[in-house]
């Protein structure tokens, strides 16, 4: 549980703006939105090689399942499994936190809302 409430904390942080900082972007101008550069390369190739779901499925699942809209994705590991932790907007404001096995995407938990 304080795992969950840690993540929970570090996507609020991450989701808030960052009053009077300015910062360059780097890579020619696309914005880093706290990930490293080569997360996002690094989570590429998992799912070329089928090591790995790809995200727009996993949301397209969740969107046929659960009303309401895609807030914030992180990845970590549920359980020594890799996993998507989902921050999913339900249509009355509250916000729930699905857990994903990143490998087949299957939902392993549902927390919150």
């Amino acid at each position: 549980m304080n795992r969950l409430l840690a993540i929970l904390a570090l996507c609020t942080a991450l989701a808030a703006p960052a009053a009077g900082v300015a910062q360059p972007w780097r890579d020619g101008g696309r914005p880093s939105l706290g990930a490293d550069g080569g997360d996002q390369d690094r989570a590429r190739d998992a799912v070329r090689a089928g090591r790995q779901a790809p995200l727009s499925r996993v949301l397209a699942m969740i969107a046929q399942r659960t009303p309401g809209r895609h807030l914030n994705t992180t990845q970590g590991d549920f359980g020594g499994r890799p996993a998507f932790f989902v921050q999913w907007q339900l249509p009355d404001g509250r916000v729930v936190i699905f857990i994903v096995d990143a490998e087949s995407g299957a939902i392993l938990s549902r927390q919150g809302g």
